[in-house]
């Protein structure tokens, strides 16, 4: 089974494209432009341009399922967070149905789902991903959604808490999610289900497991 990686060359991507390569997990890192491919090259990772804003349609051949984890960044405006944010992930679970790929492994957002509440900068982002995460409930394609708090730039704990209360904070470091996402992608029987995802005391495997209903 190859993934494709939407958002291949982000700060959870790139963490995740590297770990899935060592695992020996099959991936595809879809890229904006050519001289995104030096550093996937160097760890013989197989990159596809294509840009989510234009045709990428033909970044899906060869793979299985997708993951995304494409975002506009903090240094952009309401209107890339449609183009991208939305609209992108939208256009994914659009190709993913047409092709027929066996699930779509979204990076979401914890309380997505309450934009209103979420700083005032942050509720065009919160809006996108409630409205993407609805898209692709409701699209026909078999979905797994992740649902990290606030993301930091600290290495990975591997371990994992699935509340606030839990977790007696809201953040996740980037590395974990990577790490989570690893785990799920190998996951094929983990199907229709969303998680939070918050740094904690457990492993992700307590948390997400193919046994669970």
């Amino acid at each position: 089974m190859t993934t494709l990686v939407v958002g291949a060359n982000g700060q959870i991507g790139r963490q995740f494209c590297e770990l899935a390569q060592q695992a020996g997990t099959s991936i595809k890192a879809m890229i904006r432009n050519d001289e995104q491919t030096q550093w996937f090259n160097k760890r013989g990772i197989e990159t596809v341009v294509a840009d989510l804003e234009g045709e990428f349609e033909h970044a899906f051949e060869g793979c299985d399922q997708v993951v995304f984890t494409a975002g506009s960044g903090p240094h952009t405006g309401p209107d890339k967070t449609l183009m991208i944010d939305l609209y992108g992930a939208i256009r994914t679970a659009d190709i993913a149905r047409q092709k027929g790929l066996s699930r779509y492994v979204m990076i979401s957002a914890l309380r997505a789902e309450k934009p209103l509440e979420a700083p005032e900068k942050m509720r065009p982002y919160m809006a996108a991903k409630f409205a993407a995460d609805a898209y692709l409930r409701n699209s026909g394609v078999p979905y797994v959604i992740l649902k990290p708090g606030r993301l930091t730039d600290e290495a990975a704990s591997q371990q994992f808490a699935s509340s606030v209360d839990e977790a007696g904070d809201n953040q996740i470091s980037r590395a974990n999610v990577a790490h989570a996402l690893l785990h799920v992608v190998q996951q094929s029987g983990v199907l229709n289900r969303e998680f939070p995802l918050l740094d904690g005391k457990r492993s992700i495997d307590e948390i997400i497991g193919e046994d669970r209903p």
